[in-house]
């Protein structure tokens, strides 16, 4: 018995020390001086300092970080509306909407970004220097996520709520408002956080569509890899390291949320 209990806790462990193990020696090295992987040399912050100070650093971040937002939040509208949408539709409607849905999920990123390249830059005609591509490419690509976080809220809903708002006089509008979206907001925000997160790691979608003068996290990670300066390429250890934490509280955030909302339930 003793040995039962013991052998799936030591394979759950040895699976979280290689999924972890990588991203925390990253992240000492981070706090170190060095150049390379491999020799600890004394603590410094001076991987920090770079980040922070580096004005090609910070605009990257920033216009990185703004594309998340503002890509999420489209994401997640038109996600929250597909879904309740699906939810409320006739049976094959709703197959329909949602196998449509689980295409973009499956299919790979590199031919997401270039048939959004194909279509709005070559065949639309949208100047690429715009930002629109990229706009859409990654609401494109987050729009599903949201879509599959928000369905499972709505199934756990009592589907009588929304009749019953209505028989107590409340408009369609008012019925969405106060009753569906007040309950399935865990499913909401976790498509939210799911959308940043995606826009931040894209790399395909990015490198199709978005303008030759501006860089991504993920893209100008790749080509600093290339031949950056050694403290650009050691400052991205210590970006890296701040994305992991900054995921690490999201992902907390929206346990306690859901499990919050269990304990009122």
């Amino acid at each position: 018995m003793m040995k039962q209990k013991i052998l799936p806790v030591l394979l759950l462990g040895l699976g979280l020390l290689f999924l972890y193990l990588p991203i925390g020696i990253l992240a000492v090295y981070s706090f170190t001086d060095s150049t390379t992987i491999g020799a600890i040399r004394q603590f410094s912050l001076s991987n920090y300092n770079v980040l922070f100070t580096t004005e090609e650093l910070r605009n990257m971040i920033g216009g990185t970080l703004l594309l998340a937002v503002g890509s999420a939040i489209l994401a997640t509208i038109l996600g929250t509306l597909g879904a309740i949408g699906a939810f409320y539709s006739k049976r094959l409607p709703n197959m329909v909407i949602t196998t449509m849905n689980e295409i973009p999920v499956i299919n790979a990123d590199v031919v997401t970004g270039f048939s959004l390249c194909v279509l709005l830059i070559i065949v639309l005609g949208i100047d690429k220097n715009t930002f629109i591509p990229l706009v859409a490419g990654h609401t494109v690509l987050s729009a599903p996520f949201v879509y599959l976080s928000v369905i499972p809220k709505l199934k756990q809903m009592d589907s009588n709520y929304y009749e019953a708002a209505l028989d107590l006089g409340a408009t369609a509008g008012q019925a969405l408002r106060k009753v569906i979206l007040p309950h399935i907001f865990p499913g909401i925000f976790s498509g939210f956080i799911m959308a940043m997160t995606l826009s931040l790691d894209d790399y395909f979608v990015a490198t199709y569509t978005k303008p030759a003068t501006f860089d991504t996290i993920s893209t100008y990670v790749v080509n600093a890899t290339k031949g950056a300066q050694t403290e650009i390429k050691t400052a991205l250890w210590a970006l890296s390291t701040i994305i992991f934490l900054i995921v690490v509280v999201a992902v907390c955030a929206m346990n306690l949320l859901e499990g919050r909302e269990q304990e009122e339930t």
